[in-house]
């Protein structure tokens, strides 16, 4: 498959987008009330979206960043979890939030919460996701939080990519095959 800008539908505007990431926000500002919270940002495709979500979040807020890749340059993951670079300070007795793009077949969000969980004794754990698109999970996984559910399309923009492209976009477009 091959993506070009002028293919790409709307599938979510940068308004709808603006106002999911204010909402969901608002409960983990409710959630957490205050306390120094751990956010991890699984890189790339979920650094835009995770820094405008934590601009809205009412806590201390020290932000890590791994980078996970199941993908490669094809637009259907390879099935395996590569961690490419997933070095993480203590997070014994700490609020930890991972802010992932899209939980897709659910195995990098079980390679994470898995790992998490065998090297770490959290406070709490919550696990916020801008997409999910349940109909091609793999593992019985859930994220604690997301913004948007979507069907089996092939999303690009804000944060998502084609072959390292469309990151940039405002929105969350897709193209039909």
């Amino acid at each position: 498959m091959d993506i070009k800008l002028e293919q790409l539908k709307v599938l979510f505007s940068e308004d709808e987008i603006k106002m999911q990431v204010k909402n969901l926000a608002l409960k983990l500002n409710d959630f957490y009330k205050g306390e120094d919270v751990v956010a991890i940002c699984v890189l790339k495709g979920a650094v835009i979206f995770a820094t405008d979500l934590v601009r809205e979040l009412e806590m201390p807020i020290q932000m890590e960043f791994i980078r996970l890749s199941s993908y490669g340059s094809d637009i259907h993951t390879s099935g395996k979890v590569n961690a490419v670079d997933i070095k993480l300070p203590d997070l014994n007795d700490k609020n930890v939030l991972i802010i992932e793009d899209i939980v897709d077949t659910g195995l990098t969000a079980k390679f994470l919460i898995d790992f998490i969980n065998m090297n770490f004794h959290v406070k709490s754990f919550k696990f916020c996701s801008l997409l999910d698109k349940k109909i091609t999970r793999r593992v019985d996984i859930e994220p604690d939080y997301y913004c948007f559910e979507v069907d089996d399309k092939f999303v690009v923009g804000y944060g998502l990519d084609y072959d390292g492209y469309y990151r940039n976009l405002k929105y969350i477009g897709y193209k039909d095959v």
